[in-house]
């Protein structure tokens, strides 16, 4: 499949906010078929993000039980954080599970790069496999200690029914873990 399509033409971009992490943009814009409409859209800083998914041991994945603002809760999900200037993905990604998880990577596999939500939002994530790991804790910026809660590769299915585990990254990162495993048999 290829992008051949003609992209919209932006007319005009104007600041609508601006916060520490987002800034929000209305943007004008002219389509191919001469119709004109002003879309939303939150752009990032510019660094990106990175999630991992780490494997304790061949039958154990290491999530995280932290809380969520957005939806005022604890989740669990995987490390996550923001690339630092002058960091790779793979760097911030084992800085993050140093911080947040208390254990380092000697193996990395990128899995994939994803979009948020790509209608409004201007940002991506790497999703990253981390393998071989070794305890090492670094301090990070987290308000609170954060759980670690091993979960068995066996109960995927348990770990998905459950409502404490609902973010969409999380989940994708459970479906790429899946797919590498079924690769690597």
């Amino acid at each position: 499949m290829t992008d051949d399509k003609q992209k919209p033409t932006i007319l005009h971009t104007e600041l609508v906010a601006e916060s520490r992490l987002f800034r929000v943009e209305s943007v004008h814009l002219r389509f191919s078929n001469g119709v004109e409409r002003i879309y939303e859209r939150m752009r990032g800083g510019g660094r990106g993000a990175v999630m991992l998914v780490p494997m304790l041991d061949d039958n154990t994945i290491l999530l995280i039980r932290e809380y969520s603002a957005g939806t005022h809760s604890y989740e669990l999900g995987f490390p996550k954080g923001l690339i630092d200037p002058g960091e790779t993905a793979l760097e911030a990604g084992n800085r993050e599970l140093m911080e947040e998880v208390g254990y380092g990577a000697r193996t990395l596999i990128p899995l994939k790069q994803v979009s948020l939500a790509p209608g409004y939002f201007g940002s991506r994530m790497d999703i990253v496999l981390a393998r071989d790991l070794y305890p090492e804790q670094r301090e990070g910026d987290e308000p609170e200690p954060l759980e670690v809660v091993p979960w068995p590769l066996e109960r995927l299915g348990e770990l998905m029914a459950r409502p404490d585990f609902s973010e969409a990254r999380s989940i994708c990162g459970l479906f790429l873990l899946q797919d590498w495993l079924n690769k690597e048999e």
